[in-house]
């Protein structure tokens, strides 16, 4: 018995004793106390233990956390390099070792080498970008980068646990970014009196000396911050973001009133969240909602150093707005292509009357929610490697479209009665619209744009065409005209309940009496058509001389823009019979040095003009310093800083 019992306990000792010997490095790996320590620190996420403790050994346990550190940034692929082979460390043709081994691991925070200060212009950081301008921590960048385009939208899915953390609230990662950003400007005619460049002609005068006026403004800066929940899947990707700037309207909170100039209210730019999930290596899939860049227009932005208006009405268009918007991704290889679709919220931009400024302050505009229908954005998007060399970011090419409709409503009570004396009779409108009456237009444009960047240059551009673009901020600013054609007895304008828009009321056909074939109805409300678009040559100047990229002088760079938008002539003129603007041009250079990471100075010179009609006389009635001009120049001069983070 007892032989029995001594016999059972020894192969009992010899199979445990065997167990640990070929149990994964799950314990091992647990006991590390480097692995414990980097999880503690939030270096490590707990799914990326989980993957170093499913390790066969201790050796490729040590290997799967030197790989892990190297793509977070924490070592350098020489550190990785020198651990991984280095005799007597991690070998991947050495047999694995009884016990863990010793790795070179030091934290070291990233620094990145960060955007042109025109990329700053967008609300988010562009991968290609970044992975054309490697981290200091890997050894800074070995070339100086070619320039990046401006992107607001990304193409394929965002990665996980991309960039540098700011700090962490459990699974939640959080990364605050933006800028300081401070410029003076002198403009030769500012007539609306405004700190950036609107189209000329909507002030009724430019007054004595051209309007010219010098500013000094912080309002451009901004501050935002991406968000990321850690699902449990690696093929899923939440992110957020929230951001914010001072381009609003300055207060008029009565405390504030004698220094409204430097109290700018802080507004939302981007507020939205986002699912990516990654079905396989070609495919995958996006779901956003909330507030973002506009799928139409915005996915091309041109690298200037006036970014409040950004060329709008000057051959520039984009927008955010609220949306849901869902997407997918194939990857070919060395090509990708990308559909994305959205429905929004539909906005024209209209401007109310004086009456109504505070209800549109409140609600916002009623005419695109009172056409009962959402407005449809999406985009197509090709993306491939132009030029291989280093540091320079992928090409793209892409179309867009958007259709979205306006509603204004005039109240039953508002109808217009006819005198009693009428032959018609005081209540032929009213019977004709018991129910209140309404008028509508479409919004509808389509656009081409390219972005080619290559080691010597980078060239980017739009050209875009449809009606109403208002709310794009092109089309000259013109939204819609009431067509009077074919009408007779025309009434007193009926005002739309948002302000925004006068009705006017009218028959059509035989209507000297009553007749079958007099019918009341509500003159109609076109869209003002318009087409335009850019160019944007961006020239690495420190590349081109082989400036050091680590270097004082490697951050030169100079940017040619140009660009035209305008309104068609024949809608000018049913908008503006007594003549009006019709066209907008900007020609600019920005010259920009980034002193380091963070720290860039900059300096623009541009010229806008724009062109007016004439009334049906053949006569200017559009002026400058009070006389008739068909052409209105602002040469604009703005420098100054900004200071990245």
């Amino acid at each position: 018995m007892v032989v029995c019992v001594m016999f059972c306990l020894f192969i009992t000792l010899v199979l445990c004793n065997r167990s640990a010997a070929q149990q994964p490095a799950e314990n091992q790996s647990a006991g590390n106390p480097l692995v414990r320590v980097l999880q503690a620190k939030g270096i490590l996420t707990a799914e990326e233990v989980a993957q170093i403790s499913q390790a066969s050994s201790a050796a490729d346990a040590d290997r799967r956390l030197a790989k892990l550190l190297l793509m977070k940034g924490v070592i350098s692929q020489s550190d990785y390099d020198q651990t991984v082979s280095a005799p007597g460390m991690m070998n991947a043709s050495a047999p694995a070792a009884s016990s863990p081994t010793a790795i070179a691991a030091v934290y070291r925070v990233p620094v990145s080498n960060g955007p042109n200060v025109t990329t700053m212009s967008t609300a988010a950081p562009d991968p290609a970008a970044a992975a054309a301008n490697p981290p200091a921590d890997q050894g800074g960048p070995t070339v100086v980068p070619a320039l990046a385009p401006v992107r607001t939208l990304p193409v394929g899915p965002l990665p996980r646990e991309a960039g540098t953390i700011g700090f962490k609230l459990g699974s939640v990662r959080v990364t605050p970014y933006g800028f300081l950003k401070m410029t003076a400007l002198h403009d030769s005619s500012s007539p609306n009196g405004d700190d950036f460049p609107l189209p000329g002609f909507i002030a009724t005068d430019t007054g004595p000396n051209d309007g010219a006026e010098f500013h000094l403004k912080a309002r451009s800066s901004r501050i935002g911050t991406t968000i990321e929940w850690l699902d449990p899947s690696s093929t899923v990707t939440i992110t957020g973001k929230f951001e914010a700037d001072f381009e609003g309207n300055f207060s008029r909170a009565d405390n504030r009133n004698l220094s409204s100039a430097r109290s700018n209210m802080l507004g939302i730019r981007l507020a939205y969240a986002r699912i990516d999930y990654k079905a396989s290596d070609s495919d995958s899939f996006e779901l956003l909602a909330g507030q973002d860049w506009s799928p139409f227009g915005s996915s091309t932005l041109p690298s200037l150093l006036e970014t409040t208006g950004l060329a709008i009405g000057f051959g520039n268009l984009y927008e955010r707005v609220p949306q849901i918007r869902g997407g997918w991704t194939h990857n070919f290889g060395s090509f990708q292509l990308m559909p994305e679709v959205a429905m929004t919220f539909p906005l024209f931009g209209d401007v109310p009357s004086a009456a109504n400024v505070s209800q549109q302050l409140g609600y916002g505009e009623r005419d695109g929610a009172d056409s009962n229908q959402p407005g449809v954005e999406g985009r197509l998007v090709g993306q491939w490697q132009l030029d291989h060399a280093p540091g320079v970011a992928p090409a793209q090419i892409i179309f867009s479209g958007e259709r979205q409709k306006r509603s204004a409503l005039v109240l039953a009570s508002a109808v217009p009665t006819l005198a009693a004396t009428n032959p018609l009779g005081a209540d032929f409108f009213k019977a004709a619209f018991p129910n209140g009456a309404s008028a509508s237009s479409i919004s509808a444009a389509w656009d081409a744009e390219f972005q080619l960047p290559t080691r010597f240059a980078t060239l980017v551009g739009k050209y875009y065409n449809g009606s109403d673009l208002r709310f794009f901020f092109a089309g000259q600013i013109d939204s819609f005209y009431t067509d009077e054609g074919g009408l007779t007895n025309i009434q007193p304008a009926v005002a739309s309940v948002d302000g925004n828009t006068n009705l006017l009321f009218a028959t059509t056909g035989a209507c000297t009496v009553p007749t079958p074939t007099c019918i009341a109805t509500v003159a109609a409300e076109r869209s003002v058509r318009s087409q335009g678009g850019f160019l944007n040559l961006g020239l690495p100047l420190s590349r081109w001389f082989n400036a050091n990229p680590q270097g004082r002088n490697a951050g030169w760079s100079l940017y040619l823009y140009s660009g035209v938008d305008f309104a068609k002539a024949r809608d000018v003129r049913r908008l503006s019979p007594a003549g009006g603007r019709h066209e907008g041009r900007l020609d600019a250079v920005t010259l920009n040095y980034k002193l380091n990471s963070w720290v860039t100075f900059s300096f623009e010179q541009s010229l806008y003009e724009t062109y007016a009609l004439p009334n049906g006389a053949g006569v200017y009635t559009t002026l400058n310093n009070g006389l008739p001009a068909r052409v209105w120049r602002d040469l604009r001069s703005e420098g100054g800083t900004i200071f990245t983070f």
